[in-house]
């Protein structure tokens, strides 16, 4: 059974896949948030922009099995190139659920399978794309991976202590909300002093797509 928040389909809009076509499939359930407003300020991460409570988003649900979710996935693609399939599995945490059946699955319909995640998680196997998101006052299960996105500035988080992990990418990108003008001149002032690091955008956002 997996418990899904909505599906749909869009650009991608950060990171190493930016601009790219992809289907949107997020899982309902944080292990670092309950996702209640009520609950924010007692969260291990605060600073959450993503609804990712309930089944009530669009071609959200109770997906009984990895073939009824991946043939709603297939659904939301489309009749587009086969051969250009791009999942993103998000949340939430998509770890709590994602599995190596729904894996095979997405596989077996050629799905790319890029991931999402917290990273106090270690990934299944089979995983395409792997984008970890560290948050403050957690322990990194997943320590490897191809994009480390770090949200910035988390006070307890010294980017450059990040940059001996094994990831192919490092993101910084700008914490939203009301400071969101001095993070982002932040984080570009520091990603032009540490060049390992690259700006992560919204992109999306400016958009104003989904």
């Amino acid at each position: 059974m997996y418990a899904i928040k909505e599906i749909f389909k869009t650009l991608q809009g950060e990171g190493g896949q930016a601009g790219r076509t992809a289907v949107f499939c997020r899982f309902t359930g944080c292990n670092l948030w309950s996702g209640r407003e009520e609950d924010r300020h007692t969260a291990t991460c605060r600073f959450c922009d993503t609804d990712f409570v309930g089944i009530d988003g669009e071609n959200g649900g109770r997906y009984a099995t990895a073939i009824a979710l991946v043939d709603m996935i297939e659904r939301v693609w489309g009749n587009g190139d086969r051969q250009r399939r791009f999942v993103v599995c998000t949340g939430g945490e998509p770890l709590l659920q994602l599995d190596a059946v729904l894996i095979d699955e997405l596989h077996r319909r050629d799905f790319y399978i890029a991931v999402e995640t917290n990273g106090t998680i270690a990934a299944p196997e089979g995983l395409d794309w792997i984008c970890v998101s560290p948050k403050a006052g957690t322990d990194l299960a997943q320590r490897r991976g191809d994009e480390l996105k770090l949200i910035f500035p988390q006070q307890t988080i010294d980017p450059q202590s990040l940059t001996t992990l094994d990831f192919r990418q490092f993101w910084l990108q700008a914490m939203d909300g009301p400071d969101k003008c001095s993070n982002l001149q932040g984080a570009i002032a520091y990603c032009l002093e540490h060049p390992t690091w690259r700006l992560s955008l919204q992109t999306h956002k400016m958009l104003g797509i989904p």
